[in-house]
């Protein structure tokens, strides 16, 4: 059930310990102290996992993703490669990718406003859109609407590393013995990974449902629960959200390659 050979999905290798981090929602400060806490406890061999909603709610959009870009750098030991650090597809980078390819929506109006609903709004902002100026050119036919997009996308062009981050997001990321798999919200246990789809960021309907493993995967650990209600683990699932962008602190937990949990933090 674990599609080990596409590029959509991250295998972290040479494990000894992962750091999952659960969403961000652009809170620059929380994440620089989350970061200090994990550096004064990591070890050799840790790995690192950011578990989608990096950005979106927030006001430090482009303060987060420095902020993730810098602690990348500054852990970087000899013998580690980029795949040790990976982010994976929140519901806000998926509302973002989205955005940039707006024109080519059937009703581009209303997919705007939905997304403007659900926490979008801040990317946009921070990249310097105005949601007055989308909503009157939204009318206006695709190839105004493709300009717009095209700006967007250099404004995250000129802000070092974030387009080269947000391209480079996964879907979904497991231990290299398959027996670890990290996602953003949820997944349907009774499918494969490579038919998941939406169901990565939007299904956490079905988290709680599981009561059994998942092919081989021994724990499933996800970043971004809609109900915010904390750290969580049970036999087969680990939840790291505890309300961050909506009040709360911010969570991270360290795994094994085994499925348990060694540390747990919410700054």
């Amino acid at each position: 059930m674990i599609d080990v050979d596409s590029d959509v999905f991250a295998t972290l290798t040479a494990v000894r310990r992962v750091w999952a981090i659960g969403a961000v929602h652009g809170d620059a400060t929380r994440l620089k102290t989350l970061h200090a806490e994990i550096a004064a406890r990591a070890q050799r061999g840790d790995r690192f996992v950011y578990l989608g909603n990096l950005v979106g709610h927030g006001t430090n959009i482009l303060e987060t993703l420095d902020e993730a870009l810098a602690f990348r750098r500054a852990m970087f030991a000899p013998g580690m490669e980029a795949g040790d650090f990976v982010y994976l597809r929140g519901a806000q980078e998926e509302m973002w990718n989205k955005l940039l390819q707006i024109q080519f929506a059937a009703n581009p109006r209303e997919v705007f406003e939905w997304m403007m609903k659900q926490g979008v709004e801040a990317t946009l902002n921070a990249y310097g859109g105005r949601t007055d100026e989308a909503r009157s050119l939204l009318g206006e036919g695709a190839i105004t609407i493709t300009r717009w997009t095209n700006a967007l996308r250099a404004s995250t062009q000129r802000r070092t590393g974030h387009d080269e981050l947000l391209n480079s997001i996964k879907r979904a990321a497991f231990t290299d013995n398959r027996r670890v798999l990290f996602v953003h919200a949820g997944i349907d246990p009774h499918r494969p990974l490579s038919q998941q789809g939406d169901t990565l960021w939007w299904g956490s309907g079905y988290f709680s449902a599981i009561d059994a493993p998942y092919g081989n995967v021994k724990m499933i650990v996800r970043g971004y629960d809609r109900r915010h209600g904390g750290l969580s683990m049970n036999q087969w699932t680990a939840t790291v959200d505890a309300g961050c962008g909506f009040g709360g602190r911010l969570a991270a937990a360290c795994f094994l390659p085994d499925g348990a949990a060694t540390e747990w933090l919410e700054v």
